[in-house]
């Protein structure tokens, strides 16, 4: 299993890689043709595949080209004077759906193995609740446990400033901020960017759940007090972002 895991690992980054570098040059071309480029940056979990999804044969057209970068791509990455696009989300359902996420291997869209690390994580931990709770659990091993798989599993050990630096640099960057949208209006947001890029009145977002890459509905999705009071704690940085942007009206 171990050796499978790290075969996949290779082979993931390879992928990227190459994707990196096809993204790179048709970027180029795009900006060659004298097209304006907008960046699209993937926080996971945020509702982005769903905006990918439909926006897949209507990202290029004679004005502009939509760029669909990976979730490693950051606002330092992307040129000064081009635009950029980005969703957000409640910082705790965030952390409910990148936990389930993981926990399925992010199947069936994909098919990602566990890394070492998570499946001893999710051996201890079957639902967001238990691990949220674990981060002040009295059990010093527990304890111990639940801060390392918080630290460790893809999208709950991401934050928002992790694409965007610091305050400073954000800031500096406000005028190449074209469009924020938030998980929580998606539907409403998306219409307010069709209309920005003036995309087909028809267009919709997705509605399945495979296309969209959402968790199963029949999950347990509930937070204790206690687990809420710990995430909010543990992601109080991620609400102060939102917070600059609700501050800059980007939300």
């Amino acid at each position: 299993m171990e050796i499978k895991t790290k075969f996949f690992t290779i082979k993931r980054k390879i992928e990227k890689k190459i994707q990196y570098h096809y993204t790179n040059i048709k970027t180029c071309k795009y900006r060659l043709e004298g097209k304006q480029i907008i960046h699209f940056l993937h926080i996971g979990k945020t509702g982005g595949t769903a905006f990918r999804e439909a926006l897949t044969k209507h990202n290029i057209n004679n004005n502009y080209a939509i760029i669909f970068h990976q979730h490693e791509i950051k606002l330092k990455d992307i040129p000064k004077g081009e635009k950029v696009i980005f969703f957000l989300r409640d910082p705790l359902t965030r952390f409910v759906s990148g936990f389930y996420s993981r926990q399925r291997k992010r199947m069936p869209r994909y098919n990602i193995p566990w890394k070492g690390w998570e499946e001893k994580a999710f051996s201890i931990f079957h639902t967001p609740n238990d691990l949220a709770e674990a981060i002040t659990s009295k059990n010093k091993i527990i304890r111990k446990e639940a801060i390392h798989a918080m630290q460790n599993i893809t999208h709950i050990k991401s934050h928002f400033w992790d694409w965007f630096s610091n305050k400073k640099y954000f800031q500096s960057r406000l005028n190449d901020i074209l469009f924020v949208a938030t998980q929580e209006n998606l539907s409403r947001d998306f219409e307010k960017l069709k209309t920005i890029l003036k995309l087909p009145k028809n267009l919709k977002l997705p509605k399945d759940d495979y296309r969209m890459h959402k968790n199963p509905l029949h999950l347990n999705k509930k937070l204790s007090q206690t687990a809420k009071h710990n995430l909010k704690k543990w992601y109080a940085k991620d609400y102060e972002f939102s917070k600059l942007c609700k501050k800059e009206n980007l939300i």
